[in-house]
Order: C-alpha cells, then sequence, then structure tokens
C-alpha cells in the first residue's frame, strides 16, 4: 500500500556519511556540545578533519539535560536549586521523547549502543480536565466524540442532508463504516460503548460486561481540553515513542564517549575572530579562570542565538543584526519525585491534559510498577510560560504541586523534591527554540519556516558556518539539530573538497 501511495509513511531525511579522509590536515573548531555540536564533530571526524569541541556546560548534550540526585539546576535572577531524588529517579529537563520516525537520532543511539526503551506518550487511563475541574478519561473522551459525531452523520445521511454530497454507492459503503467507527446501535444511534470504558465488568461465571453510559454531547464540548484528544495524532506524537533508557542525555554521552577527542567542558567562549586565513575563539576556563585562544581552519557554529549575541564577533553588520533578532521562545517544565498514585488508576506513562499555565501532568514511562517516580506538574511553553516564569520558583513548584491535587485529589502531598526549570532563564540556552513565525512556535511552525532571517542563517559567513535545530523545520526537536550539523558538515566538506579551502564570501 506504502508503494502504491495509499498508506502514509513519515520519512528521515536522507544522508550520506562524508567521504573519508576529505578533512585530513584541516582543523575544525565546533562550539557547542549540544545534539548539533556533537554531530558535526562527530562525523567532521569520521572524516579526517581535526576537531576541537568546545561546551560553556560541565556536561555535553544542551537542551537535552538529565537531572539527577545532587545535579544542581541554575538560573539566572533566581537561586540555585539542588535535585534529591531517590535512587533511579531522573527528571529529562529538556526533551523526553523521540517519534519513530526520527531516525538520525535513533541511528545514533543504535550506533553508540545506548539502549532504548518505549516511551509511553499516550494513555487512555489518563484524563483531559475543564477549567471548571471536571474530568473526563482520554478513552471515555476520544470514544464517545466518536459516537456522537458518526451518530450525527449518519442521521444526516439518512435524512437525506448529504445526497448532493454523496452517490449511492458513498452512502451505501459509508453506512457501514460510520457504525463500526462509532459503535451504534441497529438503529444508527450511540447509546454507549465499551471501548469508552466498562459500566459493568466482565467478570467470572456470567458477570457479563456492559458498556459505560454515554456521555451528552454537551457535556463534552464543555470540557475546553477536548482539542487534546487529538493529541496522538500528531505526526511527532504517535507511537511508537522511545527514549533512551536512565536518561535522554545517555545518547549525548555515547557521542561523547566516541569522540577521538572529546569536548572540553566548561570552556566559555567570549570572542570570535576570523580572517581569510582562519579563524580564532578566545575562551575562559570556569572553573580556573585561565583563558586561553585555539586556532583553526574552520568554525561551526552550534551556540544559541541569544548567547551568542552577547559575544565579542567580527561577524559583519548584517549578521550580528541578524543574530540579534532572532527572539526565543519561553517554556517551563515542573518535577517531583512521588510514590506511583497514578498507576492504582490505571495510568502507565502518557499526559492528562489540564490546560491553565501549567498545561498537562505527565506520567513516567520508565520504571512501571517500581515504589517512586518522576511525575511532571508543568510542561508549557509560549506566552502562558512567559507568564508563569515571573512567579517566585517556590510558587511555581506550589501551584504545580495544587493542579496535581487537583486532578488527583489527595495526592499533592505525596508529590516532593519540586524543581522548576525556566528554559528562558537557562544560562548558555536563554530559551527552548526560536518563534520564527512570531506566535506561532510550540508546534505549529514545525516545517513551515520561511523567513529572510532564517535564509540568511543557512549560509557561511566566510569560515564560519551555524548548525542547529534552530536552523531546521523542526527547531524543537533533536532531529533538527542532526539534520542541520548534517546539512552544515556536508557544505563545509563540499568546499574544502573543491576549493582547496579558498574562503567563499556573502554579503554584509
Amino acid at each position: 500500500m506504502q508503494a502504491l501511495g495509499v498508506a502514509g509513511i513519515a520519512h528521515a531525511q536522507d544522508w550520506e556519511p562524508l567521504p573519508s579522509g576529505i578533512g585530513r590536515g584541516r582543523h575544525v573548531v565546533v562550539l557547542g556540545a549540544g545534539i548539533a555540536g556533537l554531530t558535526s564533530a562527530y562525523e567532521l571526524e569520521q572524516a579526517g578533519f581535526l576537531v576541537t569541541l568546545l561546551e560553556a556546560r560541565d556536561r555535553v548534550g544542551g537542551r537535552a539535560w538529565t537531572v539527577r540526585d545532587g545535579d544542581r539546576i541554575e538560573m539566572n535572577g533566581e537561586e540555585t536549586q539542588t535535585a534529591r531524588f531517590s535512587d533511579g529517579i531522573y527528571f529529562n529537563a529538556g526533551p523526553a521523547r523521540i517519534p519513530s520516525f526520527h531516525q538520525g537520532l535513533l541511528g545514533y543511539a543504535k550506533k553508540f549502543g545506548v539502549p532504548m526503551e518505549v516511551e509511553v506518550n499516550s494513555s487512555r487511563s489518563a484524563y483531559i480536565m475543564g477549567d471548571d475541574g471536571s474530568k473526563i478519561r482520554m478513552r471515555t473522551a476520544i470514544n464517545d466524540m466518536r459516537g456522537r459525531i458518526a451518530e450525527l452523520l449518519a442521521k444526516a445521511i439518512n435524512q437525506g442532508s448529504l445526497d448532493r454530497d454523496l452517490t449511492a454507492v458513498d452512502r451505501e459503503r459509508l453506512m457501514p463504516f460510520l457504525k463500526a467507527y462509532g459503535d451504534l446501535d441497529a438503529t444508527g444511534g450511540f447509546k454507549g460503548t465499551e471501548r469508552s470504558g466498562f459500566g459493568t465488568a466482565p467478570g467470572a461465571g456470567v458477570t457479563f460486561a456492559s458498556p459505560s453510559t454515554a456521555m451528552p454531547l454537551d457535556q463534552l464540548l464543555a470540557n475546553q481540553r477536548l482539542p487534546m484528544t487529538l493529541f496522538e495524532d500528531n505526526l511527532y506524537m504517535q507511537a511508537t515513542m522511545f527514549e533512551p533508557v536512565g536518561g535522554m542525555d545517555r545518547i549525548h554521552a555515547g557521542f561523547d564517549r566516541h569522540l577521538r577527542r572529546p569536548a572540553l567542558l566548561g570552556a566559555e567562549v567570549t570572542q570570535i575572530r576570523q580572517s581569510p586565513s582562519g579563524v580564532s575563539v578566545v575562551y575562559r576556563d570556569r572553573s580556573s579562570g585561565v583563558v586561553s585562544t585555539i586556532a583553526a581552519d574552520y568554525l561551526v557554529c552550534t551556540i544559541p542565538f541569544p548567547v551568542l549575541a552577547k559575544i565579542d564577533t567580527n561577524f559583519s553588520p548584517r549578521l550580528k543584526r541578524t543574530v540579534a533578532a532572532v527572539q526565543y521562545d519561553y517554556s517551563n517544565k515542573v518535577a517531583f519525585e512521588s510514590p506511583r498514585f497514578w498507576e492504582r488508576e490505571q495510568i502507565y506513562g502518557g499526559i492528562s491534559f489540564v490546560g491553565g499555565p501549567t498545561a498537562l501532568i505527565w506520567y513516567p514511562s520508565a520504571g512501571l510498577h517500581s515504589e517512586r517516580g518522576m511525575i511532571l506538574g508543568c510542561y508549557s511553553s509560549g506566552p502562558a510560560a512567559a507568564e508563569f516564569q515571573k512567579r517566585p520558583i517556590a510558587e511555581q513548584i506550589a501551584f504545580s504541586r495544587g493542579v496535581i491535587d487537583r486532578l488527583h485529589p489527595g495526592h499533592g502531598a505525596d508529590c516532593v523534591n519540586g524543581l522548576a526549570v525556566n528554559w528562558h532563564k537557562i544560562p548558555f540556552s536563554l530559551g527552548p527554540w526560536p518563534d520564527w513565525n512570531a506566535g506561532s512556535a510550540n508546534g505549529r511552525q514545525e516545517g513551515h519556516i520561511d523567513t529572510a532571517d532564517f535564509r540568511f542563517l543557512q549560509e557561511p559567513e566566510g569560515r564560519i558556518y551555524f548548525a542547529s535545530a534552530a536552523l531546521s523545520q523542526t527547531p524543537g526537536w533533536q532531529e533538527g539539530g542532526i539534520q542541520s550539523a548534517r546539512r552544515q558538515v556536508s557544505a563545509l566538506a563540499r568546499r574544502t573538497a573543491t576549493d582547496g579551502g579558498a574562503v567563499s564570501r556573502r554579503a554584509a
């Protein structure tokens, strides 16, 4: 069916590794050891380049940040938080799931021997919660709404309302489908379905199952989170999703282990210069304060643009203006350790959608049936996140705990050791991803980014290339960073192969 174009399939971007030895005798400095920087460094090394990878943080991974017991969360303008988690509990403060069609990232995980597990991104036992606190199980909201829509459509067809739009043959074929789609009765009505849950659960002997009572249409429509029943239909959220065993940063640690020259950590870049013959980077060791300079033939910069804008460079005036103009979105997460009370409600992974400034409650996929787990009480982006991050950290944590208690009465007190991460305040990030199409971030810009600044930053300036998820069509996903890095290192390799490293220029 796929070959005939009848069934859809998500495609990974094609990638041909660089020719081995093409970079011999040339030195590239890569700035930033997030996914784009690690990919750039690894692929350049495989092609024979000498690579120096500088990272300002004391870890690799960039936004892929897994917080474990004892780790410190430092944010601009806030007191340092220290994680206090039990053994085996961790918090993916950044990316926490990988779609199955992101074959670049999954491919590196396989190459580096990083074990993976299924990330349960959607649970039909989870909830949607209305503004008034009323809640509906996801399975009920999805299947009762299907039943109501199928019933309405069947009535319209039977009344001849769609005769101008349907042929007799289509009508004859559609009615049986609607009956199956909505679990309608023989008259085309929707009275309830076991898909939404049991009214009476099946038992031993002649204890028969019965469907739950159908929820009235107006009650379904009154829940403001009803559109979130379509969450798992989004291509980026469809099963099967994955996560590395033990935390998202395990993939990035795998990259670093396989570099001939692992990342130089704690190296904060303070100055970037280029000339017709090469590039130089000045960096400060954040532990010792020692300042060093490194010279290379080329530079691949993956530093987030709000951070890069503050660094002393001799970029062209246009490039400086462009970098400074890139506006990053807001995103917050609040995490707690807790006994797994949600599993007593048959929730094993997945998300409940609650709206408001915290948006959702996300249940862990790892460690099912263990004693304790990490529950996310907030993951929000955009304007709501911009306002929420203005609250004191203690208030963010208390508010998120209160929302959990509202959905799961009595269990807010179980949520302890809360941590808040406001990505706009995180040093060396200053935001999660750009909002290229103003006001359309948080998933609504994916695949449709095309601005003058976005196009301008795709091209090198002299010997300096820019790579990051921010410069892909999926700025909120790690796969975008891989795609951008591969594009830029391929361009750099072609250049060294065809012109011996001669500098190309673009208008300033």
